[in-house]
Order: C-alpha cells, then structure tokens, then sequence
C-alpha cells in the first residue's frame, strides 16, 4: 500500500483525512501496530478516539487491522487523550492507541500510542513505517471488549484531590473530548462551573481548539470577566494541554503554572527535580532552585518529558504548550483535567487571588510561537545552518536539537 512517509512523525503519525489517512490506510496502520507491540509481547491493546468526524470510521478501521493480527482490543470510546493512558497505568493495558488530532485544525486526523508505558517516538515510530512498508503482518483473530473508563477515572481523581473551598471556574473544552469528563467531576468536588463549548463537536464551530492561541482564549477570558470566576480553564482537542485565565482575564503561561505546581509541591520534596523546556522563562528555573529543587532544562515533546520523568524521578515537568505532567500523587503522563484539578484545589486552599499569587515574581515577555512554514525536505537543514551562524557570535542553547 502507498502510504506518505511524512506521516510518521517524531512524536505520532499524523496527517490530513482524505489525503494522508482513509479508512484502508488505517486498517494497515492497526496491522502494523498490532505487529509491533506483539514482536514486544503485547497483545491487550486499548483503543480510544476524539470526537473529531473521521474519528470513528477510523476507530473501526483501526480496530479492524489489531484484530486481524490476533491483538485483543478494549474499545475505551470517545475519550480524552488522558484516559487512554490511564488504561495502561492504572488498567494495566499492555498498549494504547489514541486516535486524535489533538490541537490542529477539523481536517487533521492521528495516534498517539503507547507500549506498556512507554510512549512511542522517533525510532520507535519510524519502525512502524518499516513494517507497513514490508507489508508481512502477522494473523490471527483478537477478541473485542468496550472498557468505561470515565467514572473509574473522575473516582480516582476525586480520591486523590480535594477542594477545601467551592472555586469558580470556568471551563472551555473548545468543543473537544474534555469537557463531558472535567464538568461533572469538578461540580461532583464541589467546585462552581460555568462551562462552555464543553459539547463536543469534531468540526470546533466556536474558536480553534488550541489553548496556546491568545486568538483561541477570547471567550473564555470574556466569560471568567462576566461571571465573576476565580479563573478560567481551557482544554485543546483532546484535554491534554491545559489554558489557564486569572480572576483579571489574564492568560498565564506554561511556565508559570510550573511556579505554582512548583511552590505546592517542592516544600515536601526537597532536591527534587522538576523538569521543562528552552521555550520557559529563566525566572522559572531561578525559582525551582530557590524552592530547594533541581531545575533541568530538557527536549520539548511530550514522549521525550515523560521519559525523562521516569530517568530523573522528578514529581513535576512541563512545556510552555501547556502539557503538564505530574508525578506527584499521578502517573507521570500529561494530562489536563488532573493538572485542573490540582491548580483548583491550591486556590481552594489559598487567601490570594490566582492574579496575585505570581506578584512577587519579575514579570517576564515571552514572544509567542513564531511559526515559519519549511517543508519537510528542507527544515533541518534551515535549522542546521542558522545554528551554525549564530554559534560562531553567541552562546546558544541547542538541547532541543
């Protein structure tokens, strides 16, 4: 089968339906990724997708292709991203595909996976484009299972944070998956919510799902001014970026929801390190050093945090995009809904608005992400040659490649 080899990309495959995914590509995709986590001894795979409208044809097709190499299959539905990892650490699935096109546009479609707890990147995803491009799969007939995991997981986050205080909040889901968990739960932990586009709708009518868009923030940051809420929450596509608005309607940036976490969580963790990336402001590194913790700077991606995660024992990481990992009292995986509930939970516990609690800090610029179109045959060298240029008259900063 002609598949584009664009596709397999450094941290999942991704493309555009009707272009570089349909339903027959798909099935082969299930057939290659059935073979590689059997070659590993995994045969118990969980499956789950967004709402985008390709998502379901593709779940069937994916399904279809894993069955057919003898892998068993749990069916987890249309969930967020976090859900399917929590199929594999809390569920003890040994491997996980998310079928989602996370923050881009309508028209994009993926999968994210996962073998035992490991999350698939670079090498590992470009052995899966050998064996679709070998085509020798193995066969066999799996065993098909539909897996509710949403009420086990809004349980377990209720068990592990607790609301000392109703906070209002509101909530933008940007009509991704995140929504239909992260309402009922926060409303069950007796906080207030106001929700909005918390309906989910593949084509994302009401703004671009994509929490890092000051463009993509409008409306929550209308809503937390109109109602008077403590703060604002916003979800990408599949809830595992996190958006967040002061009481004031400012937007606070990955890095300084990482000083927050970081005051909450390094004064019982002492040397603790916590992880985050090039794009992060220096004040977040001089401050997990002032808290007694070991700030590293590591590669942006989420497969690569997470690894590091597990290398350095850290309880805290994150990125600017608003991935937010805990290993404090979680499993280490980026995930929203969580990092929500413990930002809640902290303001639940506090006398000072969410608007003053970075009062102390220097303020700091950050210049958005500044996107120049390269095609794919030309990118590294691009990078590769303005690296070489401003080496030879400045100290530069090059871990993330």
């Amino acid at each position: 089968m002609d598949i584009n080899p664009k596709i397999f990309r450094e941290y999942d495959i991704r493309g555009i339906v009707g272009q570089d995914l349909d339903e027959a590509i798909v099935e082969t995709l299930g057939r290659a990724m059935g073979t590689f986590f059997l070659g590993r001894g995994q045969k118990d795979v969980a499956v789950g997708q967004d709402c985008r409208l390709s998502s379901p044809g593709f779940g069937r097709a994916l399904i279809r292709g894993l069955l057919s190499t003898g892998c068993d299959v749990a069916d987890i539905g249309v969930v967020p991203t976090p859900l399917l990892y929590f199929s594999v650490f809390f569920k003890k699935k040994e491997a996980g595909v998310m079928i989602t096109g996370s923050h881009n546009p309508p028209e994009h479609n993926g999968f994210k996976m996962m073998s035992g707890e490991e999350t698939l990147y670079g090498k590992t995803i470009q052995a899966l484009y050998e064996i679709v491009r070998k085509g020798v799969f193995p066969r066999g007939e799996g065993r098909l299972t539909a897996l509710d995991l949403v009420s086990e997981y809004q349980d377990y986050v209720a068990r592990n944070v607790r609301f000392s205080r109703p906070v209002k909040v509101v909530i933008d889901a940007g009509n991704g998956t995140g929504g239909v968990v992260a309402v009922p739960l926060f409303r069950r932990m007796g906080a207030e919510v106001v929700d909005i586009f918390c309906e989910p709708d593949g084509r994302f009518p009401n703004h671009h799902p994509d929490p890092t868009l000051p463009e993509a923030m409008e409306k929550l940051i209308a809503k937390v001014r109109a109602s008077g809420a403590e703060l604002g929450i916003a979800y990408d596509g599949d809830a595992d970026r996190i958006g967040v608005v002061d009481d004031a309607g400012q937007i606070l940036w990955g890095d300084q929801l990482l000083i927050i976490f970081a005051r909450d969580i390094l004064p019982s963790r002492p040397g603790a390190a916590v992880i985050s990336e090039v794009k992060a402001s220096k004040v977040l590194y001089e401050e997990i050093e002032r808290l007694g913790g070991r700030p590293i700077m590591w590669r942006t991606g989420h497969s690569l945090i997470k690894e590091k995660i597990k290398e350095e024992k850290a309880p805290l990481a994150g990125e600017m995009s608003g991935h937010i990992f805990f290993a404090d009292r979680w499993f280490g995986f980026d995930d929203a809904i969580y990092a929500s509930a413990r930002l809640l939970e902290i303001l639940s516990r506090s006398k000072t608005k969410l608007s003053a609690m970075l009062a102390d800090l220097p303020k700091t610029y950050s210049t958005p992400e500044i996107r120049i179109y390269a095609s794919d045959e030309v990118k590294f060298k691009i990078v590769d040659e303005v690296r070489r240029e401003l080496a030879a008259r400045y100290p530069i900063i090059d871990i993330d490649g």
